[in-house]
């Protein structure tokens, strides 16, 4: 594995990276004098294409209540939930979440989806990790 130096001081192996742009650094010091001047997260294309070669067009992320968006934490206990991965293996279940992200009307899949019994356990599963 090769060793990733620090961006802002060039002289230790990073350690960690920037949660906006993803910049490589040592240590706190090092974090702070990065934040100095502001930084933002890397730009990404507005179409993307997957591997049938459809085109994708990235839509914003709407969300009416601050509230309901996860937390960090409520994300890594969903990352790391043995099983939640485990569930993720199931091909049926992987075409299904892709069907719900790919469509132009995503909360009417979602609706439809819930009325599947693995998805059902599937959504449960999630919850009860974010309860944690």
């Amino acid at each position: 594995m090769s060793r990733r130096e620090c961006k802002v001081c060039n002289e230790a192996a990073s350690k960690y990276k920037c949660p906006s742009c993803l910049i490589p650094y040592c240590s706190l010091v090092c974090f702070k004098k990065h934040k100095e001047i502001p930084c933002v997260k890397p730009v990404s294309p507005e179409v993307k294409t997957n591997e049938d070669s459809q085109l994708l067009v990235e839509r914003p992320y709407l969300v009416d209540e601050p509230s309901e968006v996860l937390q960090k934490l409520q994300l890594e206990s969903i990352a790391s939930s043995s099983e939640i991965r485990d569930a993720l293996k199931d091909q049926d279940l992987q075409e299904l979440i892709n069907k719900i992200d790919q469509s132009p009307d995503a909360e009417n899949e979602l609706e439809k989806a819930m009325g599947i019994e693995a998805f059902s356990i599937f959504t449960d599963k999630i919850l009860s990790a974010i309860s944690r």
